[in-house]
């Protein structure tokens, strides 16, 4: 899934162990699973070489996406088979 995170919800993110997220339009911290039961447990956090991105893995209780699929990327728009 894609979401955003501020320096607050990266704080609890670490202190908790599970992601913490921030609304830009609800403008509120979001823990997800908090209410669907769909946790995600955080293993690793890595950032890309300009510093502005995240990439959280983690061990994903039910689903992640709002549609109840396990990822949010399954639209595949397309694919090379070349080998």
């Amino acid at each position: 899934m894609l979401a955003y995170m501020n320096e607050e919800s990266l704080k609890l993110t670490l202190q908790t162990g599970y992601t913490w997220f921030w609304s830009r339009s609800r403008k509120e911290l979001w823990n997800k699973g908090a209410t669907s039961g769909h946790l995600q447990k955080v293993i690793s956090i890595y950032g890309d070489c300009d510093d502005d991105t995240l990439l959280v893995e983690v061990d994903q209780t039910g689903s992640a996406c709002h549609t109840g699929s396990h990822s949010c990327f399954f639209n595949m728009i397309w694919r090379n088979d070349e080998k």
